[in-house]
């Protein structure tokens, strides 16, 4: 089996709709704005979305949908709405599209999250052609990024944290992610956390593949008196160490404080790859043009999507966090027949 990388084609995304249940409560309004936006981005990518939703707001949230929008409400209860980190990962195998899980503890054991690693076995799998595979393992789908060769990418704070998996070796992670997930290659990486961060470093906010051998890196070069400037460099030169045929591209750093005074993780490597299209957040900042225009750089032959996700990071996250891609082949056949019908709900 080996872990796909997120640009190949896709035949769903994974969302799970925010609620006054949820953490998002304070900018409920904002916050399913930004999930509409992201919904109409990635069906203009030829991309449906399987939404998890609790039966109390299915009614309107249909209400808010397009009528010929591809959006599968599947209802579902679950503790958040960060589904990248509890969703199903895909992996290539030869009996086909396998979903596998591991086990999700709320990053930690900092939140309550027995509803989310519950999600898989009982409304995502049953979707699935082939059984879900459950790996006893602490990890979380934000923490891992692979490219087509099969060389991943995580994060030592992350991995290390002892309320994850005790004092699990890098070298013992190395071995799993190989058994797994296919990794040909494994690069744990020392340097590099955004303030605010409670994945304690997930890849997803620092380090991300491109094709053909490039590398898109959350940098902090435009903020040389940055808190972050010192280890965010350390985390390219890493890169460059780790990765050297690789071409690097480095984003700027927004600077964002919430209305506590708290920093927040705003990080525009935290985009998510679907059909050709990438999904970038924005921030309100004046460093959000030149993001995407490295982006671009970095995705010559993809569509860059800005999306605003000011009200995402309110919350300590952004738009990867919330999504999980499915490949295509990975889905039963009637279910991907539903979510090409429009508004349709399990």
């Amino acid at each position: 089996m080996q872990l796909l990388p997120e640009w190949v084609k896709q035949e769903a995304v994974i969302l799970a709709w925010p609620d006054q249940d949820t953490d998002w409560h304070r900018w409920l309004a904002e916050v399913r704005q930004v999930y509409l936006n992201i919904i109409t981005a990635l069906n203009a990518a030829n991309t449906p979305v399987i939404l998890l939703i609790k039966e109390a707001e299915v009614a309107a949230c249909k209400a808010q949908l397009r009528n010929n929008a591809k959006v599968l409400l599947l209802v579902a209860d679950y503790n958040d709405t960060w589904v990248r980190d509890y969703g199903f990962l895909t992996c290539s195998s030869p009996q086909g599209m396998q979903p596998l899980e591991f086990t999700f503890n709320g990053w930690g054991e900092k939140f309550d999250a027995r509803k989310d690693n519950q999600a898989n076995r009982n409304y995502l799998a049953p979707l699935c052609q082939l059984p879900l595979i459950s790996v006893e393992l602490v990890a979380e789908g934000g923490a891992l990024e692979i490219d087509e060769h099969g060389h991943l990418l995580s994060t030592e704070f992350c991995l290390r944290n002892p309320k994850r998996n005790g004092d699990l070796s890098l070298d013992k992670y190395r071995e799993i992610f190989t058994q797994y997930l296919g990794a040909s290659d494994v690069s744990i990486f020392e340097q590099g956390h955004l303030e605010g961060d409670d994945t304690d470093g997930h890849i997803d906010t620092l380090v991300r593949f491109t094709l053909d051998k490039g590398v898109v890196v959350q940098s902090a070069f435009n903020r040389p008196d940055d808190q972050h400037f010192a280890g965010l460099a350390a985390l390219v030169a890493e890169c460059q160490a780790a990765l050297p045929q690789h071409k690097i591209f480095e984003l700027p750093l927004p600077e964002i404080y919430n209305p506590e005074g708290d920093r927040l993780p705003a990080s525009y490597a935290n985009y998510l790859i679907s059909n050709q299209h990438v999904l970038c957040p924005v921030y309100q900042q004046p460093e959000d043009q030149l993001a995407m225009d490295i982006m671009q750089s970095a995705y010559p032959d993809f569509r860059i999507v800005p999306i605003n996700c000011l009200p995402l990071v309110q919350q300590f996250g952004s738009l990867h966090c919330i999504s999980m891609q499915v490949p295509e082949n990975t889905l039963r056949p009637e279910i991907v027949k539903q979510l090409n019908t429009g508004v349709s709900q399990r």
